[in-house]
């Protein structure tokens, strides 16, 4: 067992009443510090580690109700969060009852879902919030018993003093527990004794999702809600400069046509979640769905250009010109790389592309609103409530504790929900009809609107002695609003002689966090360039990267680089047995590739074969190092799918652009992955090596990218270099 100190002020970290009808309500606030009784112990974690809360309360029929404090995106937490809890509550999980908590930053912090930080961040403040009502529940059955406190076990929600053959349940002893004090510290189970953490756990709410219960925001339905819709401008670089509403209003079911802007006129500063390309709208508010969207069609609207509309060529062209520009100085500088290149016998030379992508939610954008003069009210499905909230405060010049933010399920986030503008323009909706409005985006709405993946290049060059012998490395990244380069990152390290270059390209095409930010283009890039690298030199691509990473484990370059190269080299040999690398298949062309980012490794092996002149992703073999699994179920899930999302847009999306207007829309021109398409097996191994849980939305994602370009080689002979890949070679379908 862990000894931990609960707080260093008992009374500002725990508040304890008693509960309606009898129970224990345990609610923690992080506000005050907590720490580990080893010292030494404290200064190994991460400092986010006291940043996530949770809520639970005992009913005095031994049933436990778990709030979940994060935003649900699909990433499983509202299972894996109260798992935790549940464990160290020593609770059996069929008698556990989990629902979504609301915003409530008295009792929670970090209420968000993003970085795959949720799990990690929460990890021993979860357990802790457990470890405490279980030690509470434990001294009231001892002073009820008269008995030692070191007497007593409990299991599955019992407590038991054996040598007087004494049971109780939590529910029994709730109320007395409620009236102790907060222990000091408590004691965190081994590992190796949890029941409820690294079993195979069905999402809470799987039932309720099949048999369509209302969950998401669009689900959402209240007395007297209006529907509202945007317009927004038909181009980057536009702004509204007129419209006629008469006709419009006249239609059945209209209520009202308005203008909002969600540019504050206060002086402020604006929060990173207010990223948003168009802040002047139109909105139509009405009483149906359909009655709104056909008074959309039939706006008469005027817009002007003021600034420049941007062509997917100019933007190609420029980001050219910037790649070839020296930067003033480097982001990083290991050794003399202009030496090694000058000597170098030889030199390859590679450049990467990507485009713009839109998130694509399937649930479409939405929020509910209902701004009232002294309250608001704020429902739907955000990434960051807390930051809606403050932006909606400042912009309706309210008080925070005004405003209540609840939290629906969400039908994806990937990075689209940080973004709150869509809860913004619900707020002012809402502000300027006088009544509760429910916002919803259409598909057109949400992919014309920005906040995409940024477009990206990068320059690679290796140079190579006689020998073969990797003797420098440069890499140069570009893209709208930043470089997707990691200054730090492997091979950082490995390389005596390394440079890395940053550049950014400006624009009015507004950009934002999209799965795995920056990784999910360089992760491929890197990767596919490393494949080539190997075959220049004649070596196997696995065993060339783990010979760069011997060099980062035994005399690594530098002192800031931010990877564990032992736990790399660990998922690349673990994919390695596991796939059969080593083995010939017949038919079965392979590319490898293996990431670091959100604090976690994986490496991935990708099949390709070729059926009826198409090159077909057959198998991917996946091996994962994030710590402790949680719920192995779900945590297969998230990889799984980050597999098939990275496979899909490396294969087929993009985001393209003339005179500033978006040429994709819809998904009849925006391609994503189909059923047909995904990889026709995917087996995930996790490395089982007791270390604090770390990142897992996210990681899977980067390095498939690379896997896939490199299998695709060996089974057309062409490298690629542009995605999508299904535009650069003949034989992808």
């Amino acid at each position: 067992m862990t000894l931990v100190k609960t707080t260093y002020n008992r009374r500002s970290f725990l508040k304890v009443s008693t509960a309606a009808g009898g129970g224990l309500v345990l609610g923690f606030s992080w506000l005050a510090s907590c720490a580990r009784a080893d010292q030494e112990e404290v200064l190994a974690l991460p400092e986010a580690w006291f940043d996530i809360n949770s809520y639970l309360k005992i009913g005095d029929n031994g049933v436990v109700t778990i709030y979940s404090p994060n935003p649900e995106i699909g990433q499983n937490v509202k299972t894996s969060m109260p798992m935790i809890i549940a464990e160290e509550l020593d609770v059996d999980w069929k008698n556990v009852l989990v629902e979504q908590a609301g915003l409530d930053t008295g009792k929670y912090t970090r209420q968000l879902a993003g970085g795959s930080q949720s799990i990690r961040q929460g990890w021993q403040s979860l357990r802790m919030a457990g470890a405490t009502a279980r030690r509470m529940l434990m001294e009231a059955a001892a002073k009820q018993w008269n008995v030692s406190l070191s007497e007593l076990r409990t299991d599955a929600g019992m407590i038991y003093h054996d040598t007087s053959k004494q049971s109780i349940g939590y529910g029994e002893i709730a109320a007395q527990a409620a009236e102790l004090e907060i222990p000091a510290e408590v004691e965190l189970k081994n590992p190796a004794d949890f029941k409820i953490i690294g079993k195979a756990q069905k999402n809470v709410d799987g039932l309720k999702i099949v048999t369509g219960q209302p969950l998401f925001g669009l689900d959402v339905k209240k007395e007297g809600m209006l529907i509202a819709m945007i317009v927004h401008p038909p181009a980057f670089g536009m702004k509204l400069k007129s419209y006629d509403a008469a006709a419009v209003e006249a239609m059945p079911g209209i209520r009202k046509v308005v203008t909002i802007n969600a540019q504050s006129e206060a002086e402020r500063e604006a929060q990173w979640s207010e990223i948003n390309a168009f802040t002047e709208l139109v909105a139509i508010v009405g009483e149906t769905t359909w009655q709104v969207m056909k008074a959309k069609k039939a706006l008469s609207i005027a817009w002007e250009q003021v600034t420049p509309a941007e062509d997917s060529a100019q933007h190609e062209a420029e980001l050219n010109r910037l790649l070839q520009t020296k930067p003033e100085s480097p982001a990083r500088l290991d050794g003399d790389p202009e030496a090694a290149f000058a000597k170098a016998a030889q030199i390859i030379e590679r450049t990467y592309t990507a485009p713009f992508l839109a998130h694509n939610t399937m649930e479409p954008m939405n929020f509910f609103a209902h701004v009232s003069a002294d309250k608001v009210v704020l429902e739907g499905p955000i990434q960051t409530p807390e930051f809606l909230r403050k932006t909606v405060a400042d912009f309706l010049q309210m008080k925070e504790e005004q405003i209540s933010v609840m939290m629906t399920r969400q039908g994806g986030g990937f990075g689209r929900r940080l973004y709150g503008n869509f809860g913004l323009e619900a707020a002012l909706i809402s502000k300027a009809v006088n009544a509760p409005v429910k916002l919803v985006y259409t598909r057109e709405d949400d992919m014309t609107q920005g906040t995409y993946r940024p477009d990206y290049k990068v320059l690679y060059r290796a140079a190579l002695d006689e020998n073969k012998q990797l003797i420098g490395f440069h890499v140069r990244g570009v893209g709208t609003h930043g470089s997707p380069v990691f200054a730090n990152r492997y091979p950082a390290g490995a390389v005596d002689n390394y440079l890395v270059e940053n550049l950014d390209k400006a624009s009015n095409i507004s950009t934002g966090a999209w799965r795995a930010p920056r990784s999910n283009f360089i992760a491929g890039a890197e990767q596919s360039f490393l494949d080539e690298i190997a075959e220049a030199v004649g070596q196997d691509p696995i065993d060339f990267r783990l010979a760069l990473f011997d060099r980062a484990i035994q005399n690594p370059v530098g002192k800031d680089n931010d990877y564990e190269a032992a736990r790399y080299a660990g998922v690349l040999r673990l994919v390695r047995e596991k796939s059969g690398w080593d083995t010939p298949r017949p038919g079965v062309h392979r590319g490898v590739a293996a990431y670091f980012c959100h604090n976690s490794y994986v490496a991935q092996v990708v099949d390709v074969v070729m059926k009826d002149n198409q090159a077909v992703v057959d198998k991917v073999w996946c091996a994962v190092d994030c710590g402790i699994v949680v719920n192995p179920e779900g945590a297969i899930n998230q990889v799984e799918g980050g597999i098939v999302d990275g496979i899909g847009h490396a294969m087929y999306s993009a985001i393209t652009f003339r005179d500033g207007k978006p040429e994709q829309s819809n998904f009849d021109q925006y391609r994503l992955i189909r059923h047909q398409q995904a990889p026709r097996e995917i087996e995930v191994f996790f490395v089982e090596n007791g270390i604090d849980p770390t990142g897992l939305g996210e990681p899977s994602l980067p390095p498939v990218m690379g896997a896939l370009a490199n299998a695709l080689y060996k089974a057309t002979g062409k490298r690629l270099y542009t995605q999508p890949f299904a535009e650069q070679a003949e034989l992808l379908g």
